[in-house]
């Protein structure tokens, strides 16, 4: 199979490819959402010593920089109480944490969070976290640009391998909400 975007040697449907995931992604892959199903979700094999976005785009295509998209995870803090979301944006572009996040989450203060918090929450490798398969009670918040892309390239939950999405289908997860700003 062809992917839609990007050149990779070894590009198939997630749903043959459940095994190669962690536990929470596969479990939402299988499940679906809305009308979103494994079928229509492209799972590319690669190199986990080339996931992190620079080496990957140089690797893989110069092309895949304006369709990438980073998930990261944040933790919003008030009063006592944190707040965990994740934040997808575009890879040529940062979370505004600060600014968007802060505000959309109703935080004082807000940050990344730790790396062993991340991990620890989501079951999934850093540097590969997705948004599919997050825990349910957690915000997803989304740049608008990710949204309007036709395929996004986003991580697979670990290091090996990504995941090739429409746009829209990353708008129709659980928790999902579109936060103009979010990628600055």
């Amino acid at each position: 199979m062809r992917a839609p975007i990007g050149t990779f040697d070894d590009a198939s449907p997630a749903s043959g490819r459940l095994d190669l995931l962690p536990a929470p992604v596969a479990a939402a892959l299988a499940a679906g959402w809305g009308d979103i199903t494994a079928e229509r979700i492209i799972h590319v094999d690669t190199d986990p010593a080339v996931a992190d976005t620079a080496v990957f785009v140089e690797h893989h295509g110069r092309d895949l920089l304006d369709t990438s998209a980073n998930c990261v995870v944040v933790a919003g803090r008030r009063g006592g109480e944190t707040t965990l979301a994740a934040c997808v944006v575009l890879s040529r572009t940062r979370v505004d944490v600060n600014g968007a996040v802060r505000r959309h989450l109703g935080a004082r203060k807000a940050s990344f969070a730790a790396m062993d918090t991340a991990v620890g929450e989501t079951g999934m490798e850093y540097g590969g976290i997705t948004p599919i398969g997050l825990p349910a009670a957690w915000p997803l918040l989304l740049d608008p640009a990710v949204v309007d892309e036709e395929w996004v390239l986003i991580g697979s939950g670990s290091r090996r391998g990504k995941l090739i999405v429409p746009g829209k289908a990353l708008a129709a997860l659980p928790g999902a909400v579109v936060v103009a700003g979010l990628g600055v």
